[in-house]
């Protein structure tokens, strides 16, 4: 009973860890004046759509810019003006293809492991609290339909809800190491493309935009094929 116990206390040190950071967050927000300053003017930067500045304001952090972009990752969860593709642009301009790849893979992890645990412990109320409930039940049905696959073409695709489906996963007891291994499968190709391209912004949005409707019409034929493979099967049974 006892081990018991402890192995509760232990799964749920995550949630605590978190629920904790948050509280002293918000609380030095309003108790310390530069702490105050400090997020008010990450929220003007990163809500700019100011390229230029967003990349001379992440290299004045120096050493401690990556782990800022990691944290700002997360945060946009909950964020939702501050598009994830926008950070992950900033991380190759300021970090270089190599450098800015591994920030990109690395901020992914973390804030997609973050949407999980809030999905698994919260479950179904607090997840369409955040993300709306409409949005909950059609990613629900999308991951419940093609699970591992629905995980990769979200993250694949840089205009799908790659957030709500980090909530949901967590909502539906999705494996966690299938979850993030459809996540990470996910996000190389679109991390490498980023990072070929990000220098040239034009060039970048034109080849997303010509990426995500391939790749949503690619799906879109999968998904028909399923569907008349099952209908099929169910009327030759």
């Amino acid at each position: 009973m006892v081990d018991k116990e402890n192995s509760t206390s232990k799964s749920h040190l995550p949630l605590y860890i978190s629920i904790g950071l948050l509280v002293v967050l918000v609380a030095c927000y309003f108790l310390v004046p530069s702490v105050k300053e400090f997020l008010d003017e990450a929220w003007s930067v990163l809500t700019s759509d100011d390229e230029e500045r967003i990349q001379k304001w992440v290299a004045d952090f120096g050493w401690f810019g990556p782990f800022a972009l990691v944290l700002t990752m997360v945060a946009q969860l909950f964020l939702l003006v501050v598009p994830s593709l926008l950070l992950m642009v900033v991380s190759v301009l300021a970090y270089g293809p190599i450098w800015g790849s591994v920030i990109i893979i690395a901020s992914v992890f973390a804030a997609s492991t973050v949407g999980y645990f809030i999905g698994s412990y919260f479950g179904d109320a607090m997840v369409k609290r955040i993300i709306g409930n409409k949005a909950e039940e059609k990613v629900a049905s999308f991951l419940d339909d093609y699970g591992f696959w629905a995980v990769i073409v979200t993250r694949l695709n840089p205009f799908l809800s790659n957030d709500a489906i980090s909530f949901v996963g967590g909502v539906l007891s999705m494996g966690y190491w299938r979850f993030m291994g459809a996540t990470i499968v996910g996000i190389l190709p679109l991390t490498v493309f980023i990072a070929v391209f990000g220098k040239n912004i034009e060039d970048l949005k034109m080849g997303l935009l010509w990426g995500s409707i391939v790749s949503v019409l690619i799906f879109g034929i999968y998904v028909w094929w399923d569907k008349h493979r099952k209908q099929k099967k169910k009327s030759n049974s």
